[in-house]
């Protein structure tokens, strides 16, 4: 099996940054890809970025590009998402996911049925 763990999360004001990180554990096999989404109260649960694992390619919705940076440590198994200009409309439950085997497409990523793995979350409360 396949453990992640997030960590990171907490209450910050609007503007502020947060770092949040996960580390995959126990029989990890292979990774092709890992992932951000998140799900706010009452919404479904929503892509927020990804990173492949070989070459480092990034995507990111577009309601958080230009704020949120995605990166990998491959040695740590453990991928990171640096929050900045963090916003009201920010706050929700964080998950990390990972996938093992390969795609191609933007689709591969950015769907949540496209991962094999999932953290448990972290909560991230942005106040105004």
């Amino acid at each position: 099996q396949v453990q992640l763990v997030e960590s990171g999360g907490g209450l910050v004001q609007a503007g502020g940054s947060l770092r949040l990180s996960c580390t995959a554990s126990g029989r990890v096999s292979s990774i092709y890809a890992m992932g951000w989404f998140r799900r706010a109260p009452g919404k479904e649960r929503e892509f927020v970025a990804a990173i492949a694992w070989s070459g480092g390619s990034t995507g990111y919705a577009d309601s958080v590009k230009g704020r949120f940076t995605i990166s990998r440590d491959n040695a740590k198994n453990t991928v990171y998402l640096q929050m900045s200009s963090l916003k009201p409309e920010d706050t929700a439950v964080y998950y990390c996911a990972l996938r093992k085997d390969y795609c191609s497409g933007y689709g591969c990523f950015s769907h949540s049925r496209e991962y094999d793995y999932w953290g448990q979350g972290t909560q991230v409360t942005v106040s105004s």
